[in-house]
């Protein structure tokens, strides 16, 4: 299958700058408040539905898989990088990371609790985000939660283009994606919309959302 043009850019661009971004980001993701908080909230509404498998999709380096491993969850990892996969599988070896696209995931139908895509829908191009939430959708077990965290839009509704160091990406106004994930079979439970800290240069978002 032929890959497209813009997934195989942000594959190649991670796969080059894997070893810099493991090591900018190599900080304990707990530590920003913020994040803790709404993975605490995202684990504990996974764990009060069922127990079963939740995946880290677009992982990384595995920030946010070794958290949600901490907090008692059945995760594993997937990202397009074999790079990223080989330095969280060299990080993490008690944990399960594959190679693979949350465009087209190979996995059955409702056979997960829960999705956790910190920061890796934001190089998707818009018109094909509905067509990945579906993915996740598809996967997902009605009453599955799915954690969603992007840079924001600086407008109360749309989609912004982003200057991204890495590969082209898009900054969505949290009251956009809500809509397009409330279109698509998910209620948005809770949300979290604040202001960039000194370390960051644009609002940040964050949604929590059930499979109906």
């Amino acid at each position: 299958m032929t890959e497209i043009d813009d997934v195989r850019v942000t594959r190649e661009s991670y796969d080059e700058l894997a070893e810099l971004y493991d090591t900018t980001f190599r900080q304990p993701i707990q530590e920003n408040p913020f994040d803790r908080a709404m993975l605490e909230v995202f684990a504990a509404a996974v764990g009060a539905t069922e127990s079963g498998p939740v995946a880290d999709l677009g992982c990384g380096p595995g920030r946010a898989t070794r958290y949600l491993d901490e907090l008692g969850l059945n995760v594993f990892g997937l990202d397009l990088s074999a790079e990223m996969i080989g330095r969280a599988r060299a990080a993490l070896p008690h944990l399960r990371f594959e190679i693979g696209s949350m465009e087209k995931l190979e996995l059955a139908d409702a056979s997960l609790a829960g999705i956790v895509a910190w920061y890796s829908i934001i190089h998707t191009p818009p018109h094909r985000i509905p067509a990945l939430l579906s993915e996740f959708a598809r996967v997902l077990r009605p009453g599955g939660h799915a954690l969603i965290a992007f840079q924001a839009s600086d407008e109360s509704r749309g989609i912004q283009e982003h200057d991204h160091k890495v590969a082209p990406s898009y900054r969505w106004a949290p009251d956009t994606l809500a809509a397009t994930l409330e279109e698509l079979g998910f209620t948005v439970t809770a949300r979290l919309s604040r202001t960039a800290l000194p370390d960051e240069r644009t609002p940040q978002g964050c949604l929590l959302a059930v499979r109906n």
